[in-house]
């Protein structure tokens, strides 16, 4: 019944029906059940005209229609009705839709009207009225709390208004009988003292009260979030029984070696606690599919490292895949020098690699001398083949799309290389890294599938980086203190934004920021490089070089230095015109000092006008150095769709539940999801006959699930 295409609804109509399609989404019964209001209005109480205040508030008011004119105006005109009751008169206006609209209002027959009002010249109006007959309004299936649906400016144009929507709402419950098949397990619901199914569904579109409301949002919220999160924990379930991993049998000389005799610091004990997460993975016999956090400077590298020196142990290669060729060659410099009292061979392939090159790591590759390789997308291409892939490690992987990654997948070794029937490869260990904290309700819901691991500890001997907003009046001072930190042999970062729309203006601003910068710090007491994203990769390698090799004083620089830059003396960072830079972006960039022993600052320079995101953004950086509470605040003010880039912006297209209000919600749901497959991973036992049923059925009609990556 519930699959019944909308066209079959009374009331809606091939019309109707296409329209409610192309704007909401709307294509079955099943659908117009899950468009949840946006919101209720109270309508229990009804004002007369005197009783009107000028505040523009939404009221209910019963009357009749005793005019109607049309007023030109500018563009068009306006429909205007004169509209009164015992106590006085006002305006109901329309902009829009007036031929249809005069032709339904009737005359001296009692009304009640609906909307918003606005005082103007002495008089009430109310513009596009939510309208009914008195008689009708009286014998209505309604609430109290009137529902409000999303809608579109076209819907309302061509007469779908709220009163439609609801209307067609009290139709589909009529034919229902009000009627929905229970979707939980009897236990989970008496645990959790839930209402039923048929009673959250009529009290989300027609509640009783706010208490009937408040039980029926949260049924439908927990409902919603626990079959994400059983789909997302039976797709790792499936994953380790199904996808078999490469045998890494034991721990061997690289690793030992490395860890007894070269490891350049003490672990810390987060570091250790990942490593042995890592070393289980690889040796049971499933895929490891796991996703390393760690704040900027958490010491991730080395743990990366010692993951593909287990990998060389059991006689396979390692590849390390980053986002960008400066990143890249940030990598490819610490594990050489991580690696440089061991036996082993690493090489860097980017789109600047030359063809003999490229020839040469071929063909490196393909016969085993290769053990690491390490580059940019360029790993992807399919020339590159390696012997016997193990490990593929990607870092900041949200800049990847899932098609991308798969790829790695496949340059894993075939089954039997002796045989002439090709078997498909059996893909590498994947670990997944990110300096790009994700909150926990975030990284539950897209990356539940995912096995987290998190450095939450920062290596001994790191001192927090002292943060501080400066206003542009106050730019002497802070050039005075760049002089000061220059003169104890410091470097300095001075960031300015890029933001795609206007290249042209900040390629301005980086240049007259860069003359200012050359004013007030002439040669040749001082060296200052400059690095953006016009010049050639050639050019900016060379600036880059003389910064990290101290010949330079100042690296003047877009965002191009986001990640992977590792100056250990560059003490302190300026970011200019901070209030356009994301918090994301903020606190990463502030990672780029702070990565030596001495006391580092981060200076966020903005103008005097700011929004109260911008003040929001500013006092938490000044107030924190946590990238996982920078994340939450994140998250509150740019919504999950923004913080996990385009292509994973649909996987967070809830129908009820708010990833950030609903936090609580989401732990309840996990935490019933895996206890549910703990008892019984097929679903099969007689208790969770409805939880098998609902969750077929979601996976047939729904395409929600084709979304993790």
């Amino acid at each position: 019944m519930l699959q019944t295409p909308i066209d079959y609804l009374k009331g809606v109509g091939p019309n109707r029906a296409d329209l409610l399609r192309k704007e909401l989404g709307i294509h079955t019964y099943q659908d117009l059940i899950n468009l949840f209001p946006n919101r209720y209005l109270d309508r229990t109480q009804y004002y007369k005209i005197n009783q009107l205040q000028r505040n523009s508030t939404e009221v209910q008011i019963v009357g009749e229609i005793i005019s109607l004119k049309e007023v030109a105006q500018k563009r068009g005109k306006r429909l205007v009705a004169i509209f009164k009751d015992e106590t006085g008169t006002m305006e109901l206006v329309w902009f829009r839709g007036q031929k249809w609209i005069r032709e339904s209002l009737k005359l001296k027959k009692p009304y009640v009207v609906f909307g918003k009002t606005n005082w103007f010249n002495g008089v009430f109006s109310m513009p596009h009225p939510d309208m009914e007959f008195l008689e009708e309004h009286e014998k209505n299936l309604r609430s109290a709390m009137q529902p409000i649906y999303p809608s579109t400016e076209k819907l309302t144009n061509k007469g779908i208004t709220n009163r439609v929507i609801n209307k067609i709402m009290q139709q589909l419950f009529i034919e229902t009988k009000g009627r929905f098949q229970e979707s939980l397990s009897e236990n989970i619901i008496s645990e959790l003292k839930l209402i039923s199914k048929s009673e959250a569904v009529f009290n989300i579109h027609f509640p009783k009260n706010q208490e009937l409301l408040a039980r029926a949002q949260f049924r439908l919220k927990f409902e919603e979030l626990f079959y994400i999160q059983l789909q997302l924990i039976l797709k790792n379930l499936i994953h380790k029984s199904k996808i078999k991993g490469l045998p890494f049998k034991f721990v061997g000389d690289n690793f030992n070696t490395f860890y007894n005799e070269h490891l350049p610091f003490e672990l810390t004990n987060a570091q250790k606690r990942v490593l042995k997460e890592i070393r289980q993975d690889l040796g049971s016999k499933a895929q490891m599919n796991r996703l390393l956090q760690g704040d900027v400077g958490s010491g991730k590298t080395i743990v990366a490292f010692m993951s593909m020196l287990i990998a060389l142990d059991n006689g396979f290669q390692a590849c390390l895949m980053a986002p960008t060729e400066i990143l890249s060659v940030q990598h490819y410099n610490s594990l050489l020098e991580l690696s440089n009292k061991l036996n082993i061979r690493i090489k860097l392939l980017t789109g600047s690699s030359n063809t003999s090159e490229r020839k040469e790591i071929h063909k490196l590759l393909e016969n085993g001398e290769l053990d690491i390789l390490i580059g940019t997308h360029a790993l992807l291409e399919d020339k590159v083949k390696f012997k016997n892939l193990g490990l593929a490690i990607i870092d900041e992987q949200h800049r990847f799309g899932v098609e991308q990654r798969s790829r790695l997948w496949k340059k894993g070794p075939s089954k039997s290389s002796h045989d002439e029937t090709k078997k498909a490869p059996t893909p590498p260990h994947i670990l997944v890294m990110t300096a790009t904290p994700i909150p926990r309700t975030l990284a539950m819901s897209v990356y539940g599938d995912l096995d987290i691991s998190v450095i939450d500890e920062l290596p001994p001997g790191r001192q927090a980086i002292k943060t501080v907003h400066r206003f542009d009046k106050n730019r002497l001072n802070v050039f005075r203190f760049i002089r000061d930190e220059i003169e104890k042999g410091r470097q300095v970062y001075i960031v300015y934004p890029l933001i795609q729309e206007s290249e042209k203006m900040d390629y301005k601003d980086l240049m007259d920021g860069y003359e200012s910068i050359v004013r007030d710090f002439p040669m040749p007491k001082y060296q200052i490089s400059i690095v953006h994203g016009k010049m050639k990769p050639a050019d900016k390698d060379y600036e880059m070089q003389r910064f990290i090799k101290g010949e330079t004083n100042i690296m003047v620089a877009t965002t191009v230095i986001e990640v992977g830059v590792n100056v250990p003396n560059a003490s302190v960072m300026v970011i200019e015109s901070a209030e356009r830079f994301g918090l994301s972006q903020l606190h990463q960039l502030r990672g780029r000092v702070g990565r030596g022993a001495e006391q580092s600052y981060c200076i966020l320079m903005t103008s005097h006008k700011l929004s109260n995101d911008s003040k929001v953004r500013l006092e938490t950086m000044t107030r924190t150095n946590d990238g996982f509470e920078i994340a939450e605040v994140d998250l509150r003010l740019r919504g999950p769709g923004d913080i996990m880039g385009t292509q994973q912006s649909g996987v967070l297209n809830l129908k009820i539940a708010d990833l950030i209000k609903d936090k609580d919600i989401l732990q309840s749901a996990r935490y019933y999801a895996k206890k549910v497959l703990s008892i019984d991973p097929t679903l099969m036992a007689p208790e969770y006959k409805t939880i098998l049923h609902t969750y077929q059925q979601l996976s047939k009609y729904k395409n929600i699930w084709n979304y993790i990556s």
